[in-house]
């Protein structure tokens, strides 16, 4: 079992490379021909010191990362890590942004965290429920117990992230809700988690974008899988909400015709 004290390390490790980066003025590099996928300086180093932290603690585990890929893949432990979960909002100024660390055993993802150090909240899981720790204190995670779409909360971090049928079904979905927010990020996924929202729906994720936060989820009691109903640790279109209620009646949605 993994330790709430490394997900501290690694949440320390994170706020030295990323936060004297924030709201600086840095290279931006774009890693997409014919669009914009921006990567900084502290993308890569904070990936770099977050790897070299796994290898010297569990040095027969993989590492799957956004910057730098995979080594040892096939390892029964893998960890994977977004350095910068919401490189736009970094960029921006915006504290939207966060560090994910997720930890994968045989494929199932079983830990993970997430740390905005500029607020300074950590959201963890390691088999033993969901936490925060930040400004508020320490808490357990629950999700909140919504009882239909027509009360929720509904976040994505920008409609134009669907291909044309995914969008129609997000739009769908979002009439049928309370509120909709966007430009959240992995954040959204935290505040389903704590019990702020009540469900996030994307689409175009990478494994190192959810893998991360499905523990957070689950462990608060929420639920989270792809549009088919499946797994989803290796991204794609995902859907987390609240219950498995809600994640029935959403799921519904965004496949009927």
């Amino acid at each position: 079992m993994i330790s709430a004290d490394f997900m501290h390390r690694i949440a320390a490790v994170a706020a030295r490379e990323t936060l004297p980066r924030f709201r600086q003025p840095g290279l931006v590099a774009n890693k997409l021909a014919g669009g914009f996928d921006p990567v900084t300086e502290a993308d890569r180093e904070t990936e770099k010191a977050i790897r070299a932290l796994i290898r010297a603690e569990f040095p027969d585990h993989g590492i799957l990362g956004e910057e730098f890929g995979a080594e040892g893949a096939d390892n029964r432990h893998v960890w994977v890590i977004d350095p910068i979960d919401g490189t736009r909002s970094f960029i921006s100024g915006i504290p939207l942004w966060g560090t994910l660390v997720g930890l994968a055993d045989h494929g199932d993802a079983i830990a993970g965290m997430m740390v905005q150090p500029f607020i300074g909240e950590l959201f963890y899981a390691t088999g033993q429920g969901a936490h925060y720790e930040g400004p508020h204190g320490k808490a357990r995670l629950s999700t909140r117990a919504t009882k239909s779409l027509a009360e929720a909360t509904l976040c994505t971090t920008t409609p134009a992230i669907f291909e044309p049928r995914q969008r129609a079904a997000f739009e769908r979905l979002e009439r049928q809700v309370c509120l909709s927010r966007y430009g959240t990020d992995c954040y959204a996924y935290c505040m389903l988690a704590a019990g702020g929202i009540d469900l996030v729906v994307e689409a175009g994720l990478q494994p190192y974008d959810i893998v991360a936060l499905i523990p957070i989820i689950e462990q608060a009691g929420g639920v989270v899988s792809d549009w088919t109903g499946g797994p989803a640790e290796k991204g794609g279109a995902i859907i987390a909400a609240a219950s498995a209620g809600l994640h029935a009646a959403a799921l519904d949605i965004l496949n009927s015709a």
